[in-house]
C-alpha cells in the first residue's frame, strides 16, 4: 500500500468518526441524553411518545396478512442465529489468544436501547430487539471474520466486492506477490498491537 492510499484511508476514517460523532451529538440535543447506560427523554418528549404509541390490537388489525404469515419464517431464523453466535464466539475465545488477535467485544455490537422508546408497543419492541440481535450478530461475526482474514489471508480480490469490512482496504493488492509477505507481517503486528492496547484499556478500566 503506498503512502497516498494510506493517507486517504486515514482521512476517510477520521471524517467518518467526526460525522458519526456530530450526528450523535445532534440527536442528544434534540431528543435524548445518555446517563451511563440509561437513555433519558424530557417529560414532554415522553408524553408525546405515549400519544404516538399504537395499541396492540389496532396495530395487529392494520398489519398486512403477509406480514403475519411470515412470522414463523422470520423468528425461525433465531435457531441458526443463536447457533452461529455460539460457534463464532467459541471460535474466537479459543483461537484468537493462540493467534495473538484481540477478541471482539460483544458489547460494541449488541445494543438493545430501543426498548426505551415510548412510541413502540410491546410487539414492536420485541421485533426491534430481534432485529438488533440479528444485525448486531452479523456485524459481530463480520468483525471476527475480518480479524481472522487479516491474520491469515490479507489479500484483496480481483473483482470489486460489495459489503467489504473496514480492514479490507489495508490488504495487499491481488497479484502483488512482492508485497504480500511484507504486508502480511505488518498486519499481524498491527493485530498484536491492538491486543496490547485492548488489554491495557481493560486493565485501566473506565475513565
Amino acid at each position: 500500500m503506498n503512502d497516498k492510499i494510506r493517507d486517504l484511508l486515514a482521512q476517510i476514517s477520521a471524517l467518518q468518526d467526526e460525522l458519526q460523532q456530530t450526528l450523535h451529538e445532534g440527536e442528544h440535543r434534540i431528543y435524548f441524553e445518555l446517563q451511563g447506560k440509561r437513555v433519558v427523554f424530557e417529560q414532554a418528549v415522553r408524553e408525546a411518545h405515549r400519544r404516538l404509541r399504537l395499541g396492540l390490537w389496532p396495530w395487529l388489525l392494520q398489519s398486512r396478512p403477509q406480514s403475519i404469515l411470515s412470522i414463523p419464517f422470520i423468528y425461525g431464523m433465531a435457531v441458526p442465529m443463536v447457533l452461529l453466535d455460539c460457534c463464532i464466539s467459541l471460535y474466537q475465545w479459543i483461537c484468537f489468544p493462540l493467534y495473538g488477535i484481540p477478541r471482539v467485544k460483544r458489547g460494541d455490537y449488541f445494543l438493545f436501547d430501543r426498548a426505551h422508546l415510548g412510541y413502540l408497543n410491546l410487539v414492536e419492541k420485541i421485533n426491534c430487539a430481534y432485529c438488533s440481535y440479528g444485525n448486531g450478530l452479523f456485524a459481530y461475526a463480520m468483525e471476527i471474520g475480518a480479524r481472522t482474514e487479516q491474520y491469515w489471508c490479507p489479500i484483496k480480490h480481483a473483482r470489486r466486492m460489495l459489503g467489504i469490512h473496514s480492514r479490507y482496504q489495508r490488504f495487499t493488492d491481488y497479484g502483488d506477490g512482492e508485497q504480500y509477505a511484507r504486508q502480511a507481517a505488518i498486519l499481524r503486528q498491527a493485530l498484536a498491537k491492538e491486543k496490547i492496547q485492548a488489554e491495557s484499556a481493560d486493565t485501566a478500566g473506565p475513565a
